[in-house]
């Protein structure tokens, strides 16, 4: 069925971000040195949680993941539009666009169904915490990983066949900087309103079922935290929690605008999908390395042994 539905065309026409050379030029610069801190930054993450015991628990055993997938998060959009903004052409193949709709959603979805967990981690820790180290134990938080990672790619399975089911016919241009589906939609000369309702339910149903969670345990939370009566308390509880948050509500403020709302090939769709897909990456590592002062002190530790 692929074969058939993608014959007349092989590849897609991306326009990027600037038809203009010199600005181009500026923005692979700038683009460059974003993936290079995103990769530094995550990989030492990776490391200094690794060599620091003290950071051997379940929240940094998440945020571990985060960071391997910030990685491969970054990687699935940005190689990609740096070769495009040296080249003069910017084509991709119709596989390789399929592949990019695939590891889009599989590593946004991921990241979703992480956070979600992680808010679940905050909450049994603020609001249980004689019982946390029974609810959050080794092997549930294994399982919370593998299910984030499984959910997400079942989800991207689905997504990915609607795209291969799609028809595309004469128009090979992508009024974006990579592969989504719902850019794909305007190049389609096959009915896609069945394929813009499953998206929609999809992004809808996978969405709501990641941040209903984080909603419902920060709710909590919250009344946990006003119910202490020191302030150093207080402060010390959302402490704990406040990177995280920021984390969510970059992440999930540009998603869910970037897949509710209809594609328009406007610049608002380019910024929503670059601060989703490239600046959380980036804002992740840093977000947690300056809101914690165990990650502060594991990243002195960390570098002291390697400098």
């Amino acid at each position: 069925m692929a074969s058939r539905n993608h014959s007349t065309i092989t590849e897609f026409i991306l326009i990027g971000l600037s038809a203009d050379p010199h600005t181009e030029a500026l923005l692979f610069v700038l683009f460059l040195v974003i993936y290079l801190l995103t990769m530094m930054g995550n990989l030492l993450m990776l490391l200094m949680i690794r060599v620091d015991s003290h950071l051997h628990t379940p929240m940094y055993f998440f945020l571990s993941n985060l960071s391997f997938l910030d990685l491969c998060f970054s990687s699935v959009t940005l190689p990609k539009l740096l070769e495009d903004l040296l080249s003069e052409k910017k084509t991709i193949s119709v596989e390789g666009c399929l592949a990019q709709v695939f590891f889009v959603f599989f590593t946004s979805g991921t990241e979703a169904c992480l956070l979600s967990v992680m808010a679940y981690d905050r909450y049994a820790a603020i609001c249980h915490p004689l019982l946390y180290g029974q609810v959050m134990s080794n092997q549930r938080c294994v399982k919370l990983v593998l299910a984030s990672w499984g959910l997400a790619s079942l989800n991207a399975v689905v997504i990915l066949l609607l795209a291969i089911n799609m028809d595309f016919c004469e128009a090979q241009t992508i009024h974006h900087f990579t592969c989504e589906l719902p850019a794909l939609f305007p190049l389609s000369c096959s009915d896609i309103s069945t394929n813009i309702n499953i998206l929609l339910s999809a992004s809808l149903l996978h969405g709501l079922g990641t941040f209903v969670p984080i909603f419902l345990s920060y709710a909590r939370i919250i009344s946990t935290i006003l119910s202490i009566s020191s302030t150093t308390g207080r402060s010390k509880a959302f402490s704990t929690c406040s990177s995280h948050l920021i984390a969510v509500v970059l992440f999930f403020g540009s998603g869910f605008l970037c897949y509710l709302m209809p594609p328009s090939g406007s610049s608002m769709d380019l910024l929503l999908s670059l601060q989703y897909s490239v600046i959380t990456p980036l804002m992740n590592p840093l977000i947690y390395s300056l809101k914690n002062k165990e990650v502060k002190a594991a990243v002195k530790k960390t570098l002291g042994k390697f400098l």
